[in-house]
């Protein structure tokens, strides 16, 4: 008999899971090397009390209520639940607060994408640490911790939430083509935002800025040169790439086309890629503003890992699959 599970959820075997607990004990370990205690919270919150965080983009996926008829979600990331749990047991304290997690979150899914409804993160959260330096130490983290666990082919993109929007403010794009804009900007579609850009009615300079900015990928070379209204983003981002030790930045590509699809970002965001998987493994940012929506502000840095993204990238890279990157 076939007794079905739901989809974007499995079962996880004897053999796989010694491997994914020797990835989260590693995971574990570099956390906490790197001063960063572990917390967990609830999988069951307030809707009430995660509606502070005003993200539109990130409404819970699953819905359900208590004994008393109030609502509540389970969590689809670990860096809203600690900005809550900042606020309540920490509202004293003085920073900066390191936490890190090891915790399954709960997203919406495309079952024909093979999307996972249920994942496992493991990531940071450095509470009161502003930029770069706290940017800077985060990155450091992320990177020496992944070298703990074995993986060697990575590299981090770093780019700025504001690189973007920034942008066309300078360029004074209607607010009416803005949101098409970025979404195709999101999704890494350049074709589609050359098209949407072309329809904007601005002169051709401006086209030509939409289109060529948010390309510039690599070294320090592609922060050279930044057009006007990107200038103080891009000066954040030589700031932190500054900051890092030579073994560190040597990982970074910095991306002036990089976003990050939540909305609490507010200035430095990364992603980790590996050439053994298709997507990104991982990732992060500022969130400066998110802890002044429970009530204690506090400028603050995270990332998450997908663990089972980063058991694939190892296997991938045991078996000698895909080409370090660039």
């Amino acid at each position: 008999m076939i007794h079905p599970i739901p989809s974007g959820t499995r079962d996880v075997l004897p053999d796989e899971m010694r491997e994914l607990r020797q990835i989260t004990d590693a995971l574990r370990r570099g956390f906490q090397a790197h001063g960063y205690g572990e917390v967990y919270t609830p999988a069951l919150e307030y809707e009430e009390v995660l509606a502070r965080a005003e993200l539109s983009e990130a409404a819970p996926a699953y819905r359900l209520f208590d004994e008393t008829g109030a609502p509540l979600t389970l969590r689809s990331d670990m860096t809203v639940p600690i900005a809550r749990l900042v606020a309540t047991r920490y509202p004293q304290a003085t920073g900066p607060l390191r936490f890190c997690y090891l915790a399954h979150c709960y997203r919406r899914v495309r079952p024909q994408r093979g999307q996972p409804r249920e994942l496992l993160q493991a990531g940071v959260e450095l509470i009161g640490a502003p930029a770069p330096e706290g940017t800077a130490e985060v990155l450091s983290t992320l990177c020496r911790t992944l070298e703990s666990t074995g993986l060697e082919s990575y590299r981090v993109g770093l780019g700025d939430a504001s690189v973007f929007s920034t942008l066309m403010n300078g360029l004074e794009v209607p607010e009416a083509d803005r949101a098409g804009l970025l979404a195709a900007l999101g999704r890494r579609d350049f074709v589609e935002l050359q098209r949407l850009a072309g329809r904007t009615g601005l002169r051709e300079s401006a086209v030509r800025m939409l289109i060529e900015v948010p390309q510039r990928r690599g070294g320090e070379e592609v922060l050279d040169h930044a057009p006007g209204p990107v200038a103080d983003a891009v000066r954040g981002m030589r700031q932190v790439g500054a900051l890092l030790a030579p073994e560190v930045a040597a990982r970074v590509i910095f991306d002036l086309g990089l976003l990050r699809g939540i909305g609490y970002y507010t200035g430095a965001v990364f992603e980790v890629y590996d050439p053994a998987l298709g997507a990104p493994l991982g990732g992060g940012g500022r969130y400066d503003d998110l802890l002044g929506r429970f009530g204690r502000p506090l400028p603050a840095v995270g990332f998450a890992i997908g663990v089972e993204a980063l058991h694939i990238a190892l296997a991938g890279e045991e078996r000698g699959t895909g080409a370090m990157l660039a």
